[in-house]
């Protein structure tokens, strides 16, 4: 485990620190080898880990739902054919419940935010340890294999749909339209003298609404599966004491792990439903 050489804090810090990518400050390019040159390459660095597990996860679920495109049958249809055929249901009903118009679109959406959500939370319940000691025998430092305590790859997430909401409000509603739904309400006058003095106070509050939309979605399933993947690191730690603390410790880890489940579905399931949600949103008229 990585804290038989670690102190407790340094453990944590070393769970918790991206794979990160960037340049150094001499302007060299390469990997960092602490937390304090992965800060020091800003912005524009690429934490590695991030990346490949999320492309890895959703290369997975296109193969198997692919496999399972591929084989489908009305005969005996196979295990694989069956979960996916429940997977689109579920999909399907939620979309019906959740969406009024018509748009080809938002199914498959909703299919792949609910899919490659959930992979990525289900790298919650890899014991914290397996993978990043597997990485540091290949001479990796760090390596944090789940990318939804990621920021990054939620508010990459949650910018993409909020891109589609702003086209599609823009595309249903044309400019003028999207423009006076943001500036003519809440606050509502018959007079022309009426509306411009509320112009400004319903396009401050209309926009921080707006805006508030992908930032509540990236931190929503940011900061629950980070608060998870901290209280498994916490639990690790006990791994370290002596052994009537170490198999506390394994109690402790299983019955998380059975709670946290629960947390790794929903948090898939909210992002999903609030996606058809503020796509609805967009093609509906006020």
């Amino acid at each position: 485990m990585a804290g038989d050489s670690l102190t407790q804090a340094e453990y944590i810090k070393h769970h918790l620190t991206n794979l990160t990518f960037g340049q150094h400050p001499d302007g060299t390019w390469g990997m960092a080898h602490s937390a304090a040159e992965a800060k020091e390459m800003g912005f524009m660095a690429i934490h590695v880990d991030t990346m490949f597990w999320s492309i890895s996860l959703g290369a997975l679920f296109l193969y198997f739902f692919h496999k399972a495109a591929k084989s489908v049958t009305a005969d005996t249809p196979s295990g694989l054919q069956n979960f996916v055929e429940w997977v689109i249901e579920f999909i399907d009903e939620s979309v019906r419940g959740s969406f009024t118009a018509k748009n080809d679109l938002v199914a498959p959406m909703a299919l792949t935010l609910f899919i490659w959500i959930l992979l990525m939370n289900l790298m919650d319940l890899v014991p914290v340890d397996w993978i990043p000691e597997l990485a540091k025998l290949m001479g990796i430092h760090y390596m944090k294999v789940v990318p939804s305590t990621d920021p990054n790859a939620t508010f990459g997430l949650s910018l993409s749909v909020f891109a589609l909401v702003l086209y599609y409000s823009v595309k249903m509603k044309g400019p003028g339209g999207f423009a006076a739904e943001l500036s003519l309400q809440p606050f509502q006058s018959n007079s022309l003298i009426g509306k411009i003095l509320f112009l400004p106070v319903n396009l401050f509050l209309e926009l921080v609404g707006l805006i508030a939309k992908p930032i509540s979605l990236a931190l929503r399933l940011f900061g629950n599966l980070y608060a998870g993947e901290m209280i498994f690191i916490l639990i690790a730690l006990m791994y370290g004491g002596n052994f009537i603390l170490a198999i506390f410790g394994g109690v402790l880890q299983w019955a998380w792990a059975v709670f946290h489940v629960l947390i790794v579905l929903l948090q898939a399931f909210i992002f999903m439903t609030l996606a058809i949600v503020y796509m609805d949103m967009a093609h509906s008229e006020h």
